[in-house]
């Protein structure tokens, strides 16, 4: 794995080298294969009122249809939904076929540019546990194939600054322009393109080299704009936690930038969710981690001309990461200022350095030693593997990853909070509620805590205090459609319907995509007596979610007492289809039909 130049390029090679890294990381990452859903990926998944050929039409034009604007990964989980449903080992197969072939585009830029160690760093890249994060957990496809089209891009320019054909150059603008509509931390590619101009050639040229990427800066610059706005005003990236001052902002930044590194240098101890700082102007040492990150860019800038790899590596590593350093307010910032899935891209700067590095170090000694050095290569890149494979075990499953986060990280109310909403979700209400408790006692104005201590409540038995906590809930956050429907469940469960009919209503008002209200809300209405709006909720029902057996079976019987015969058989029957082994929808398909005969 030493000098991979262009000179060196051999398709057997190259094939075999693929074809063990291929296997390499399915292997590294083969804990997660079957993983389960995580955090926002339910949200992340493509919901049943987007399925259509129209929910395709509404990921594209209607910002706040899904959880962020980023429609080309939202019109790919569609596609994926389409082949593989609600079962995630099909999301994280694809996401692990990304990952590879990021790494491939990694390796081939590297080896176009010459750069020593090219294939080494890919497959550092490719089996450096802090990716796990990126490539286990399937909401963080937006890294993997956004990672995709912009080496693609990267790729195609590099074609289009050797020969300067205009088929390159397009290529290479709509495959930028894909990767935004993925990820738009990728508005960083041409500012990275200019660094691989200057090192190439140690200089820019403003006709050669800057006004070719204009159009790539513009695109940059307003997806970035347009995404600043989206986390503020459709994710909720605003408030009192996310009021800081520009010094505290650099402060943050200096802070960040250091982590990350050392998270690449030393991947010990890396965490889903990791203890939030606290971040302030007045505390001396804070300005330690700017001051020492501006001493080091200018310590590299100084040695730039005998050492040009380091300083562009090192502002590359910078210049990706700084969307993410604190200066822009993104959501997961209420959790915590930093993230492994950040630096998904940025961490190519550094891992090329360290592969260029090994690979110089050994290039010119004696045939003994450069064999040597590959098998510490080798070793070096075995052990990373094991580690991913450690950490990917850790996203098997909700409880296993929050377990594990609060171990490392016990004030981290969000993991509490979550931890218990899946035990709820297996019916383990009883061990549920103390985990809510907990997330409470840490963070007391906390809508879904409340929200979940409730749920843990009603499985446990205790309607009234479970309604007064969705009433809490609602009063820290008046949108919270969650809590609205869950509210009037309760309360239609304690025989007020007419009570419950309205929380279901505004439910579906802040979220009328939602099934399982319309079902819900149909229900309360039949114990009214109002069964033609029931009958037109449950119909709504179905069409959002046709798998909904329940839901097929109440408009039917609905149906079937409005008189509309042929039209209730129907359902009873696609109801027979989903699950044939319900002796109660037989029945009332048979009374139906005996119904119809007479």
């Amino acid at each position: 794995m030493g000098g991979d130049g262009v000179a060196r390029a051999s398709p057997a090679r190259d094939s075999g080298f693929f074809a063990a890294l291929l296997v390499a990381v399915f292997a590294a990452y083969q804990p997660a294969w079957n993983g389960g859903l995580l955090w926002d990926d339910a949200a992340h998944l493509t919901r049943p009122d987007l399925r259509s050929w129209q929910g395709l039409w509404r990921i594209w034009a209607e910002p706040g249809a899904t959880q962020q604007y980023y429609p080309l990964l939202h019109s790919a989980f569609w596609v994926q939904h389409r082949l593989f449903g609600d079962a995630p080992t099909g999301y994280h197969l694809v996401n692990l076929g990304l990952h590879f072939g990021a790494a491939v585009l990694a390796a081939l830029i590297l080896r176009r540019l010459a750069v020593p160690g090219a294939f080494l760093a890919a497959a550092i890249f490719a089996l450096h546990p802090v990716h796990v994060e990126s490539v286990a957990w399937i909401s963080e496809e937006k890294n993997t194939l956004s990672a995709v089209f912009y080496l693609g891009a990267a790729l195609a320019w590099l074609h289009f600054e050797e020969r300067r054909e205009k088929r390159a150059y397009l290529l290479s603008l709509l495959l930028f322009a894909l990767a935004l509509c993925t990820k738009t931390v990728t508005a960083t590619l041409p500012a990275a393109l200019l660094l691989v101009h200057w090192l190439r050639r140690g200089t820019l040229c403003w006709r050669r080299d800057v006004v070719p990427l204009l159009p790539f800066f513009v695109l940059g610059a307003a997806a970035g704009l347009f995404t600043v706005w989206v986390e503020r005003n459709l994710v909720g990236a605003q408030g009192a936690g996310f009021e800081r001052t520009m010094i505290e902002r650099a402060l943050l930044a200096g802070r960040a930038a250091w982590f990350y590194l050392g998270k690449l240098v030393w991947p010990a101890d890396l965490v889903f969710i990791y203890p939030r700082w606290t971040v302030s102007q007045r505390v001396w040492w804070q300005y330690l981690y700017p001051a020492a990150a501006l001493a080091a860019l200018a310590t590299l800038w100084l040695l730039r001309k005998r050492m040009p790899g380091a300083l562009a590596g090192a502002l590359f590593f910078v210049g990706t990461l700084f969307p993410a350093l604190g200066f822009f307010d993104l959501y997961p910032f209420l959790f915590s200022f930093v993230a492994d899935h950040f630096q998904y891209l940025a961490s190519l700067g550094i891992l090329t350095l360290a592969a260029a590095g090994a690979a110089r170090l050994f290039e010119d000694a004696r045939p003994a030693l450069r064999r040597a050095g590959a098998g510490l290569c080798l070793a070096g890149v075995a052990v990373l593997a094991v580690l991913t494979w450690r950490q990917s075990r850790l996203y098997s499953d909700r409880e296993t990853l929050y377990r594990a986060t609060l171990r490392s990280n016990p004030g981290c109310w969000m993991a509490w909070n979550n931890l218990s909403g899946a035990l709820i979700s297996r019916g383990a209400a009883a061990e549920a509620l103390p985990m809510a408790q907990r997330a409470l006692a840490l963070r007391p104005e906390y809508p879904e805590a409340q929200n979940n201590l409730a749920l843990a409540l009603l499985a446990l038995g205790r309607p009234a205090e479970a309604i007064e906590h969705y009433r809490t809930a609602l009063q820290l956050d008046p949108a919270y459609a969650e809590a609205h429907n869950n509210l009037g469940f309760a309360l239609a469960a304690a025989g007020e319907p007419e009570k419950a009919i309205p929380h279901y209503r505004k439910a579906l008002e802040l979220d009328p995509g939602r099934a399982g209200v319309h079902y819900n809300l149909a229900m309360a209405l039949i114990a009214r007596g109002d069964l033609g709006a029931a009958a037109a909720h449950l119909s709504r029902a179905v069409e959002l979610e046709p798998g909904s057996v329940e839901a097929r079976n109440n408009l039917g019987i609905l149906l079937a007492r409005g008189g509309q015969l042929d039209a209730a058989i129907e359902q009873f029957r696609q109801a027979l289809e989903i699950e044939p082994g319900s002796a109660e929808i037989r029945r009332n398909l048979g009374i139906a039909l005996s119904r119809r005969s007479r």
